[in-house]
């Protein structure tokens, strides 16, 4: 099993702890001559990164991995056995994916000083503080007990890592709800999320370090 993965990639970050904690084999990659290279493109159409080259299956897009992955290999499952469950964990990919991370992506063309846009930080500053806010109360209302990691949790730890990261440097300090703590702290129980974060988080500074933030 291969995996096309990029080193700052935040979605690669997130397929890595899925991995992780199924403790599947696999070997990584970067994309052959770059990303959006014409001989990634000849391997990988759309361009995705990660990727999955599984035998005779190209599977693109972090979240389509994710699923096939779970129902190829549900030894350790990742997805709760109830219908609410499913959906609840479901829901905090997707919240993750296009909520929460869309607004951190809005600095990221301002991380390096010499080219931010005080308003450009501001409005993202505002639209995560919002998103942090909803996810505090769609954490008090799930059922998904904190002792097990969920398919949903795997993104939304790297997500909410990199803003931490970013507060300070990137983006004025945030106002983080309880809930939102206290789940990072009960991620951080999760071998696998340990892991993944201690060989990420280097990845992640060097990012700002190359961008000339830190």
């Amino acid at each position: 099993m291969l995996i096309y993965t990029s080193d700052h990639s935040l979605y690669c970050a997130k397929l890595r702890i899925l991995l992780r904690h199924k403790k599947l084999t696999y070997t990584q990659a970067p994309p052959p001559g770059g990303g959006g290279s014409p001989e990634y493109l000849a391997l990988i159409p759309s361009g995705n990164i990660p990727a999955l080259v599984d035998g005779d299956l190209t599977l693109t897009d972090s979240e389509a991995i994710a699923e096939y992955l779970e129902e190829k290999h549900p030894d350790i499952p990742m997805l709760p056995n109830s219908l609410v469950g499913r959906a609840q964990s479901r829901e905090r990919s997707r919240f993750s994916d296009t909520r929460l991370e869309p607004a951190l992506r809005l600095t990221f063309p301002h991380v390096d000083p010499k080219t931010r846009e005080a308003s450009a930080i501001a409005q993202a500053h505002t639209l995560m503080s919002k998103r942090l806010d909803a996810l505090a109360v769609m954490l008090t209302r799930a059922s998904l007990p904190r002792d097990r990691l969920w398919m949903g949790d795997c993104g939304l730890i790297v997500t909410l890592e990199w803003i931490a990261l970013f507060e300070g440097v990137v983006i004025p300090d945030l106002r983080w709800p309880p809930e939102v703590t206290a789940y990072r702290a009960d991620m951080l129980n999760h071998s696998a999320v340990v892991a993944e974060l201690t060989a990420y988080r280097p990845e992640m500074t060097q990012y700002l370090r190359q961008k000339g933030a830190i």
